[in-house]
């Protein structure tokens, strides 16, 4: 795709979050599986929710702008992704694989974070409110999971994974 204006590019970061969103999707069942302690297991699960729900707000961003959502594969997050699996397959200490896990999981936030931040900032320069609007309630959910996996790790799963030493 040639990007020759701001609203090609827009469009364009759109699909890559899109496909980076429906490839959390497909991960998180896997590491809420994975993981050891209740409470990381829930944030997972709360979070697949919570991601499902952000896929429908870029389908009404889409809808509105008359494109498909589709078109892009986002390497970015396919990569990210693939470090975690690698973790997963790795023999571990439970406690240390969920530090693992929130290790992981916070570089996915971290990646949405700066994605969102730039499509909710380039909405709101090409007048399109409404989007903006909607990519601000996904960053500050994906800024409040972060929080939440800091809380986690720093709460109980770091020091359970020292004590495995």
């Amino acid at each position: 795709m040639k990007m020759t204006t701001l609203e090609d590019l827009y469009i364009e970061e759109l699909r890559d979050i899109y496909s980076a969103e429906n490839q959390i999707i497909k991960a998180l069942p896997k590491m809420a599986k994975a993981a050891g302690s209740p409470e990381l297991k829930a944030a997972f699960q709360e979070h697949l929710a919570q991601t499902r729900i952000q896929v429908e707000r870029l389908d009404k961003i889409f809808t509105k702008i008359s494109k498909k959502a589709t078109g892009k594969k986002c390497k970015a997050m396919e990569g990210l992704i693939e470090e975690g699996k690698e973790l997963l397959e790795m023999e571990a200490e439970p406690d240390v694989r969920d530090a693992a896990l929130i290790s992981a999981a916070q570089k996915v936030e971290h990646y949405e974070i700066a994605a969102y931040g730039c499509v909710r900032t380039w909405a709101g320069m090409l007048g399109r409110d409404k989007d903006a609007t909607l990519l601000q309630e996904t960053l500050g959910e994906e800024g409040e999971t972060d929080k939440r996996l800091t809380e986690l790790a720093e709460s109980m799963v770091n020091a359970a994974a020292a004590e495995a030493d």
